[in-house]
């Protein structure tokens, strides 16, 4: 593939520097900044990786307007975010295509079910009674759905994902390999010293746009939804418990838990690990870092971190002082030292 440097620039509204008088400038590929070989585009945003600038063999990069560009024989594109331009790139010329036509010899089709025109389904593919699939769908191989499955427009479900009876998917839905969608809820109650299963009869709602990684376990409610709303990625290996819902462009990062009947507000960010209890709910535009632990609702969006929750500022804070324990201990012993001594001097003078 060979690309002008001309329409790169028109794609990410980026001024070119570098090129005057302008050359026929052309890039055959994209990398990062410490593999590229020349012919190639490349991109500079966190500090850290400016080191590799003066080595980099790529002819084109992108940068930030006030990057110092101490090279003349690299082709800069200015652009507010190099990141965000970067991967603009990638999306425009060189995302994967994922090829799949037809219906496999080997893909099971109820005669009930219904098939939008131009979807495809691979080897093992088993579609059960009822379910309906919309248009340009892929599925790929060993994937089931049970009944009454529906799965809206431009879908993608890759390979050995399973999807229990009932649920919805929306439009534009990717789910990646081995994603359950629609497992029982872990719901029992003791009898006699044993627990009792509690039939699960509700289902999950995927809607519009919404992303899961691989490994991931969306449980249906045990009456109504399971829902995860328009826009919300998830990472890889995270459980979703029954009944929970989701709000809109939220993002969950891996193997986090997020327990029953809980609700999560939209444009809410998690870190890795994070663990949620059930039957709380979490206001919108919340951020946790990584393995923090909500044992309780949050009511105000902010930052937060730890176990229990707390906002960042006075959970760092906190952390400080725990990590000056040791240095605090040592300074209580020698104040303790001091009012003994004080002490033992004062009891002294008024004896005397």
């Amino acid at each position: 593939m060979k690309l002008s440097i001309a329409d790169i620039a028109s794609l990410t509204n980026a001024k070119i520097v570098g090129d005057d008088p302008p050359k026929a400038g052309f890039i055959s590929g994209i990398a990062k900044i410490e593999e590229a070989k020349e012919g190639e585009l490349t991109f500079l945003y966190l500090s850290q990786y400016e080191k590799y600038f003066p080595t980099t063999k790529a002819s084109a990069i992108l940068v930030k307007p006030e990057f110092k560009k101490t090279r003349a024989d690299i082709i800069y594109l200015e652009v507010p975010d190099p990141n965000k331009a970067f991967f603009k790139i990638i999306s425009a010329y060189f995302a994967p295509k994922f090829p799949l036509e037809g219906i496999d010899a080997t893909a099971f089709v109820h005669p009930s079910a219904s098939v939008g025109e131009n979807t495809a389904l691979g080897k093992n593919v088993v579609i059960s009674a009822g379910c309906k699939i919309g248009k340009n769908v892929k599925i790929f191989h060993n994937t089931v759905l049970l009944e009454n499955v529906e799965v809206g427009d431009d879908s993608l479900l890759f390979q050995n994902v399973s999807i229990r009876e009932e649920c919805k998917i929306g439009k534009r839905v990717i789910i990646h390999s081995g994603t359950v969608i629609g497992s029982d809820g872990f719901s029992y109650t003791m009898e006699n010293g044993a627990y009792v299963k509690i039939p699960q009869i509700g289902n999950v709602i995927l809607e519009d746009d919404v992303e899961l990684g691989s490994n991931v376990s969306v449980d249906r409610a045990v009456m109504g939804s399971t829902i995860i709303k328009q826009g919300t990625k998830i990472d890889n290996l995270v459980q979703i418990a029954h009944n929970v819902v989701v709000g809109e462009h939220t993002a969950i990062s891996g193997q986090c838990g997020i327990s029953g009947s809980t609700k999560v507000g939209k444009y809410c960010v998690f870190g890795g690990q994070v663990g949620v209890a059930g039957h709380i709910e979490i206001t919108d535009n919340v951020l946790v870092a990584a393995k923090s632990g909500i044992s309780k609702s949050v009511t105000k969006s902010g930052t937060y971190f730890g176990a229990p929750l707390k906002e960042i500022k006075d959970a760092f804070r906190q952390e400080a002082h725990i990590r000056n324990l040791e240095h605090y201990a040592k300074r209580i012993k020698e104040l303790e030292k001091k009012v003994a001594e004080i002490s033992e001097q004062l009891k002294n003078s008024l004896e005397r």
